[in-house]
């Protein structure tokens, strides 16, 4: 009778998870919010409903795979294409200045660790969780404020996606470099191969299902391969070439996101995500979040994380908007909305948990952060626009 729990524990996921999200939808935050304190309640921490289970952390696994597909099929090329190198140089500084902050961050309150040591790698990790970058709150204000399609939107947009792209290369190479048995030389080598392999394999496969996609428009066959070739690149990115599996997910989105049903893929993998697998993703991380860490230190190490996260994607790309020739109040624009933070960044903290990296009491330092920038954010945005309209 044990194993048949589990139909229970996803009962009571799915219907806490739902309306939680509904919830903090209406209160103005992201539904994944209300989701994962959703699983925060119902997990040991407080009520003790549900319990950790391998079938759980395998469901929530794919979860995330499903997630970064979904992520690489929204991914749009023709834009990045077209901002080009100012997007690409913001991006970058918008992962480099957040990783460093982090790291620096760490250091400061747990001491300085020598090069290749655990804890270097921890605090190095906290980094890499600052250098995602959520825009979904950002575009939703931006269509608010009908400033979506301009230059500073659209610049950020590009830059988000471009940051993205950066942050999970980042955080393959970190994680590659935290196996004992591994190399600089060997991960370099390793990563450059996954991508060598991603780009010659990626172009026939994109071929093939352009050609399928042209004799059977619209048909669920497309969907159901797009799915199969998601789980063999996180299959082989893992087991082939030691790359995050989130990275060969992301990869295959990437690989389809430019055949013309690639709308249709994404909408039925959403499908999958929205009923089931992502509720219990994010539900995972509310049940693997601990309180038995959380004393002084760690309360003000969980502001200093939210105050340098918010401050360190301003400074990263606002500056290097400034450079770029931006006007001074929109670069400061393109800062502030680079500044969200959200289910990437729980993707992110979520491998450093299962690889090792991180401990689970550091969720609650991303989820205050996720809930601060998912708030200010638009508010910032209102007052830059509201006062700075006629210089965008």
């Amino acid at each position: 009778m044990e194993s048949y729990s589990i139909f229970r524990d996803l009962a009571i996921i799915i219907v806490f998870a739902k309306v939680f999200g509904i919830i903090a939808r209406k209160c103005k935050a992201p539904q994944v919010v209300g989701e994962i304190i959703a699983g925060l309640l119902i997990g040991p921490s407080v009520l003790g409903l549900v319990q950790q289970s391998d079938f759980l952390i395998q469901m929530a696994e794919i979860g995330v795979i499903l997630l970064m597909f979904s992520a690489g099929l929204e991914t749009n090329l023709k834009d990045l294409m077209k901002t080009g190198f100012v997007a690409f140089l913001i991006a970058c500084m918008g992962v480099f200045v957040p990783l460093v902050g982090g790291t620096l961050l760490y250091m400061g309150f747990y001491g300085v660790a020598p090069w290749g040591s655990e804890k270097f790698y921890e605090a190095v990790f906290i980094g890499v969780i600052m250098t995602a970058t959520s825009v979904s709150i950002t575009v939703q204000s931006l269509k608010e404020l009908g400033k979506l399609k301009g230059k500073v939107g659209t610049t950020i947009m590009s830059a988000a996606i471009i940051d993205d792209v950066i942050g999970i290369i980042v955080l393959t190479f970190v994680i590659g470099f935290k196996n004992p048995d591994s190399n600089p030389g060997s991960v370099v080598i390793s990563t450059l191969l996954f991508f060598l392999f991603a780009i010659g394999v990626g172009f026939v496969l994109f071929k093939v299902f352009q050609y399928l996609d042209n004799k059977y428009p619209h048909t669920r066959r497309i969907p159901i391969l797009g799915l199969a070739l998601c789980f063999i690149f996180a299959y082989v990115a893992e087991v082939f070439f030691g790359i995050a599996d989130i990275t060969g997910a992301y990869v295959a989105g990437i690989i389809l996101c430019s055949i013309r049903d690639s709308e249709y893929i994404a909408e039925k993998m959403d499908i999958n995500s929205y009923m089931i697998f992502g509720p219990i993703f994010f539900a995972s991380i509310g049940l693997k979040t601990s309180f038995d860490h959380l004393n002084g230190e760690f309360v003000l190490f969980s502001i200093g994380f939210v105050i340098v996260a918010l401050l360190c994607k301003i400074i990263g790309c606002g500056l290097m908007a400034r450079i770029c020739r931006f006007k001074g109040p929109d670069a400061l624009k393109i800062g502030v909305g680079m500044m969200t933070r959200g289910e990437v960044a729980l993707i992110v903290a979520q491998k450093g948990l299962s690889v090792g990296m991180i401990g689970a009491e550091y969720f609650t330092a991303v989820i205050l952060l996720i809930i601060v920038s998912s708030i200010s954010t638009p508010i910032l945005l209102k007052i830059l626009y509201t006062k700075h309209a006629e210089i965008d």
